[in-house]
């Protein structure tokens, strides 16, 4: 029969919190394992899934499907996702959601930005932004300052990015591949 817990003695009370004390003392290396393997096997999940050479041909390719399933990839990875909305913002067709995916966009790869303004890789994905940008969106002030950014640091890249940007060269009134 089963008492409740206000019905009990205070020796009673006092096995019960001995018993469940020793028995957390006993899982609790048992917890922090699982606790430390999880967190490593979701870090590699997460790291693995991010595919920039894909994330580049989205952005290239301009479909919004392809565009709102980079999304999902990207998450949490503020400056792609920001680029990703700001070039989606492109694609829809309402002003009002062109300028609601701008704004987020340019919010999160501005943010990104700020928190690792050594992110060359950022600084061209703020470049290419910018140089599409329409005027009335006013966002276009550092495409000389990313230029210079991308020209100095072009070597330190990754091959996935390196080519992405000679790429996007071909297309560019900014930037031109004699220059790397």
């Amino acid at each position: 029969m089963l008492c409740k817990l206000s019905q009990m003695s205070t020796p009673h009370l006092n096995l019960l919190s001995k018993f469940g004390e020793n028995c957390m003392m006993k899982l609790f290396p048992v917890w922090i394992l699982f606790l430390w393997i999880a967190g490593s096997a979701k870090a590699e999940i997460f790291a693995q899934k991010f595919d920039k050479a894909a994330f580049y041909e989205v952005m290239a390719l301009g479909d919004v499907n392809a565009i709102n399933n980079e999304l999902d990839v990207v998450k949490g990875r503020e400056g792609y996702e920001g680029a990703l909305l700001m070039r989606k913002a492109g694609l829809v067709k309402k002003p009002k959601d062109k300028l609601a995916f701008f704004k987020a966009g340019r919010i999160k790869l501005e943010t990104a930005l700020l928190a690792d303004n050594e992110n060359i890789e950022f600084h061209f994905l703020r470049l290419a932004i910018e140089e599409h940008a329409p005027k009335i969106v006013r966002y276009r002030k550092d495409i000389g300052k990313d230029k210079e950014l991308l020209i100095k640091n072009f070597k330190n890249l990754s091959q996935a990015v390196q080519h992405a940007i000679l790429d996007y060269c071909k297309n560019s009134k900014v930037l031109h591949k004699e220059e790397f």
